[in-house]
């Protein structure tokens, strides 16, 4: 792209207009994508965190200033962030896996493998694609007191937060799940 292009598609960018995000993902997410892969080594978690990205991008867009540097920088340094936090969490759960391991407590249906998977395979699925949407603290605490059956305070032994904070994180995640599904039209409404 000339520097003429990039400026007027900054401008609509700006201003809202999805087409502009269409084209940043068209000129810039293969870019994003082989990134978070090198980084990553996983196709599911690259394509997450490149989507992650630009959804991040549109979400914060009013903080670009095409005057400091193009796009394509600026997207990237979204990237790296996003794979930062995706490796961050990586780390956190394997911490958790590993204390749960020396404390003998069976953790084999975490994880995306929750015990007593529902019989419909869209609920199932629906399920753990909200749950992957939460932050990765929420999400933890939420699958090891769902899918896990821990208490709160076996929570809070295994991943080292404080129990006010596991109690936080669970309600606080398990009021984005009603939300997300509500509005998806996935849940009744009370």
């Amino acid at each position: 792209m000339t520097e003429e292009p990039d400026r007027a598609l900054a401008r609509s960018f700006l201003a809202g207009d999805p087409v502009a995000l269409r084209a940043l993902w068209d000129a810039h997410g293969r870019s994003v994508y082989g990134f978070a892969l090198r980084c990553l080594r996983s196709h599911h978690d690259a394509e997450d965190v490149t989507q992650q990205v630009f959804v991040r991008a549109w979400r914060s867009r009013a903080t670009y200033d095409p005057e400091r540097g193009r796009a394509g920088a600026w997207l990237m340094g979204i990237a790296r962030h996003q794979v930062a936090d995706r490796l961050t969490a990586r780390n956190r759960d394997n911490e958790v896996m590993d204390r749960a391991a020396r404390a003998g407590v069976d953790l084999a249906g975490s994880h995306g493998r929750p015990r007593g998977v529902p019989d419909h395979v869209v609920e199932a699925v629906v399920v753990a694609d909200e749950l992957n949407r939460l932050p990765p603290q929420q999400r933890t605490v939420v699958r090891l007191a769902f899918f896990d059956d821990l208490t709160h305070q076996q929570i809070a032994t295994l991943t080292g937060l404080p129990l006010g904070t596991v109690k936080s994180h669970l309600r606080r995640g398990l009021e984005r799940l009603r939300r997300r599904w509500e509005v998806d039209g996935v849940a009744p409404r009370s």
